[in-house]
Formats: C-alpha cells, sequence, structure tokens
C-alpha cells in the first residue's frame, strides 16, 4: 500500500511540475498533453517568409480586391457580416462626384433631422477651428491657430456641396481629413448644415416666413 502511494504521489508531483511549464517564460514550446490547435501552422504579421519569393508573409492583396464583409465603421464592431456598401459603387455619394465634376446637389434627402444632425457633427468637428458660425474664428484660434478659412462668405457659397463633402473627407491645406472620424451620411449632414449657415448670415428679411419675422426682433 505505502508503495502505492509513493508512485502516487511521485506521479503527481512529475504531471504538475510539467504542466507548470506552460505558465514559464520560455523560447521552447511549452509542453501540452491535448494542443489541440493552439500550435499550428500559422503566418505572422511583419514576418519573413522563406515559401514567397520576396521573403515576406504579408501578401498584396490581388487588384481590383474590393472589402466584403467583416467589422467595419459602417458596421456593427466586432460582428462580421455582409455589407454591400463595402463596394461604395455610387460616386455622388461616397465621393461628391459625377463623372469628374463635383455634384451640385445633396444626394441624400434633405430635412430638419439632417441639418439638426449636421450642426451637431459641425459643433464636434468643425466649430472648434471654423467657429460656430463658420466665420474662421474657432476657440482653436485663440491658442495660435492661424489661417483657418472661413466657410460661409460669398465665395464659399458658390463651392459645389461635392468639393464641401470632399475637403471634410480628405482635408485642404492645413486641415486634415475626417473621412475616418466621420460616417459618410454625417459628412453630407454637415454640408447641408453650412449651407443653412452660409443662407442665414446672406439672407434678407423677405427670406424668413412672415410668421417668424416678429421673432427675429424680440
Amino acid at each position: 500500500m505505502r508503495v502505492v502511494i509513493s508512485v502516487l504521489v511521485l506521479a503527481t508531483g512529475v504531471f504538475v511540475s510539467l504542466m507548470g511549464v506552460r505558465g514559464t517564460i520560455s523560447d521552447r514550446r511549452p509542453l501540452m498533453i491535448i494542443p489541440d490547435m493552439v500550435v499550428q501552422p500559422r503566418y505572422h504579421a511583419q514576418d519573413e517568409s522563406s515559401f514567397f519569393a520576396d521573403c515576406r508573409e504579408m501578401r498584396t492583396p490581388p487588384a481590383g480586391t474590393v472589402a466584403f464583409g467583416g467589422a467595419g465603421y459602417e458596421s456593427d464592431a466586432g460582428s462580421p457580416r455582409l455589407n454591400p456598401d463595402f463596394l461604395q459603387e455610387d460616386d455622388r455619394y461616397y465621393r461628391g462626384k459625377q463623372g469628374t465634376a463635383w455634384v451640385t446637389r445633396i444626394p441624400v434627402k434633405l430635412d430638419l433631422e439632417l441639418l439638426r444632425r449636421g450642426q451637431e457633427r459641425y459643433d464636434i468637428y468643425c466649430a472648434p477651428c471654423h467657429g460656430a458660425t463658420g466665420s474662421g474664428n474657432g476657440v482653436m484660434t485663440q491658442y495660435g491657430l492661424v489661417g483657418v478659412a472661413t466657410i460661409t462668405d460669398a465665395f464659399h457659397a458658390r463651392t459645389p456641396e461635392g468639393e464641401y463633402f470632399d475637403v471634410i473627407s480628405n482635408g485642404k491645406g492645413r486641415m486634415l481629413g475626417y473621412g475616418p472620424q466621420i460616417k459618410v451620411g454625417d459628412r453630407w449632414a454637415i454640408v447641408a448644415y453650412i449651407r443653412a449657415l452660409s443662407r442665414s448670415q446672406n439672407a434678407k428679411i423677405g427670406d424668413v416666413p412672415e410668421a417668424k419675422r416678429a421673432e427675429l426682433s424680440q
């Protein structure tokens, strides 16, 4: 009986010792009784490969490859699904162009809800530099930022909607693009709100509905 107990104790000690290796730091592969799929051939980002002629494990996608599916900015993070929007075939909506010309009409439904959304996004992303009224006197100008464009004057009022969209997406001059931060629909909402700002600063009393004119004098 004593021999049996000794053997069991020894076997337990050996087993615990071997399994404990898995939690230690080593350049060797840990010992696993049931490895499942933990250890398998795979590629690592930025690693070297002896299989490919250029010695790179990361491969360039074939020409014309379009992302289709997965968790993108337009879909739910962490929930892979097919998303036709990744194709972005509509140049008017995704790039603000019709052929080589800028679009002159916003390619989404223009209503009060869109303007309110545009105002909200404008106040977050644009007002710090361009100011609440688009006159280029945002709070950042108080901290040394110079050369901020006025985006609601008579000159910019003639800027096509598509060009405004492109500047928001890709930037211009000192301004960086906000494409990664602002959804496509929200960029068009900002364009619509900029148009409303410009119209409000260059409007005449006759442009205001008669029922609303009394509120202007309060």
